[in-house]
């Protein structure tokens, strides 16, 4: 025979009234500490010194208070490296896996907020029992069968808390996102610098190893003449031998350049091969936006994973309060049974109290480490801070002095240009010797290479800058995980 019950509670209105009253004040009792967010730095500079204009010829200004507007990476105008970036974001593993981490914290908060709402289940039972009911014993089936209703007060705002860290936890997977996202495009475009010197590199080799040769053939040709002796010839070769040995390394510093741009794009290096780039591709900015040490606070994914550490923290301080408080459970039940003597509804509603009297002290230690913790969170989100300060200030003296290389590599350069073009003209003519040939010929090779990595040191300096500074927004993320990151939270109260 199949049985249906159905349980309806309807108080009277003054009764209603009561109880939201109640339920209403009850919610709203939230103890701990409200996070608030720490006060963002006053000071307007990172190196005053390096901050300011410089008149040097090949100097970079900085335009400070200002914000780069699009993606870092443009600053740079290179539609080739535009397009690896975008692709290696798109492939990412790394960036996958962060994103699916978000989606897991978001998840968490959704489980942590189900506690705010009754907790329906339902319950059934069989047996046999054997009873007296006169001198004669009965045996008989009996069952049970209905819902069962619990729900918390959250009286102290426990639970409240609960989300609350949840909330904190997935802004902080957010910002981990953020941080891979910026190392990514910040490895991806200095791996492209370094594929392009390499090239450049190996072009200015070969064209040293094209003079050597032209070296050695004038010097042969000397020694036929009677004017240079097998000793000369025999330097010449040594050197064109010990110039050949540059090419393996910067082949290797090449290769391994393309393959890390092939890995970053989440691809095998014999699945995809990244385009070969020049420096000629990139052009430097002439005039860089830096933004000030308050709004780099703000976009800046380490400082913002500290921020939310320390959000964690004074959360974990409000569930340890919660804890010293009474805890307030109601619950209700409604149940067909039957048996041999045959079937009843029962229904029951109560309601629970407990409160921490006697634990030996546990509870006020737990909430005196968590205090604990948030100070510690406290002084590391104050170092992260303090040592983003000081990564923007080095790699603003780092460009200053970089543009001062550069310039001496180029004069170096000319002046090495010239003595060789001399010294190969008074060898020909007889007026010096092969080791003063060799000698200037050393020295333009060694400032044509130096002249190539200091121009390569300048762009991944302004590379570290740029991922110093926070880079950009990254505006990537699915509207339903931004959506969960920022969810409302009665304890969180911005500045």
């Amino acid at each position: 025979m199949k049985r249906s019950t159905r349980f309806t509670f309807r108080p009277s209105l003054p009764s209603r009234m009561t109880l939201l009253a109640a339920l209403v004040m009850l919610s709203a009792c939230t103890v701990g500490p409200d996070f608030q967010r720490p006060e963002a730095s006053q000071t307007r500079h990172y190196d005053q010194q390096a901050e300011q204009p410089n008149d040097a010829p090949q100097a970079q200004h900085f335009d400070m208070g200002q914000r780069l507007n699009g993606d870092w990476w443009a600053a740079f105008h290179s539609p080739k490296l535009d397009q690896v970036v975008r692709r290696a974001i798109a492939g990412n593993l790394e960036l996958v896996a962060a994103d699916a981490t978000i989606r897991q914290a978001a998840s968490s908060v959704a489980a942590a907020e189900g506690a705010l709402y009754p907790q329906v289940d339902f319950g059934a039972q069989a047996g046999r029992q054997r009873t007296h009911t006169g001198p004669d014993p009965m045996v008989s089936n009996v069952y049970a069968i209905g819902p069962l209703v619990a729900f918390d007060l959250d009286v102290a705002g426990g639970n409240q808390r609960l989300i609350e860290q949840q909330q904190a936890l997935t802004a902080l997977q957010t910002h981990r996102y953020e941080a891979a996202y910026l190392t990514l495009s910040g490895d991806v475009v200095s791996q492209a610098l370094l594929l392009a010197s390499a090239n450049a590199q190996l072009q200015a080799v070969e064209a040293l190893l094209a003079n050597d040769e032209k070296n050695l053939d004038l010097i042969r040709r000397a020694r036929l003449s009677g004017s240079a002796t097998q000793i000369d010839v025999s330097l010449a070769e040594t050197r064109l031998a010990q110039d050949r040995t540059l090419l393996p390394p910067l082949a290797q510093q090449r290769d391994a350049a393309r393959h890390a741009l092939s890995i970053l794009a989440g691809k095998g290096p014999a699945d995809w091969i990244a385009p070969d780039f020049s420096l000629d591709d990139f052009t430097l900015p002439q005039r860089i936006p830096v933004s000030l040490p308050s709004e780099m606070a703000h976009s800046r994914p380490d400082v913002l994973q500290a921020e939310s550490q320390l959000h964690i923290a004074s959360a974990a301080v409000g569930v340890a309060t919660a804890n010293l408080y009474p805890h307030v459970e109601l619950s209700a039940s409604l149940a067909q049974a039957a048996s041999g003597n045959g079937d009843a509804a029962l229904w029951g509603l109560a309601a629970g109290l407990s409160a921490p009297i006697f634990n030996g002290g546990t509870l006020k230690a737990e909430r005196q480490a968590a205090v604990e913790g948030y100070n510690a969170a406290l002084a590391r989100y104050r170092q992260t801070l303090i040592a983003s300060f000081g990564q923007v200030a080095d790699t603003l003296q780092a460009i200053n002095h970089a543009a001062e290389q550069n310039q001496a590599q180029d004069d170096a350069l000319q002046a090495a240009d010239n003595s060789l073009r001399l010294n190969q003209q008074a060898f020909a003519q007889g007026e010096n010797s092969v080791l003063q040939v060799l000698a200037a010929e050393h020295a333009y090779q060694q400032a044509l290479l130096g002249q190539i990595q200091a121009r390569t040191a300048r762009y991944l300096d302004n590379v570290h800058l740029f991922v110093a500074l926070g880079g950009h927004s990254v505006g990537v993320l699915e509207p339903s995980v931004a959506s969960r990151v920022t969810s409302k939270s009665p304890a969180q109260q911005p500045l």
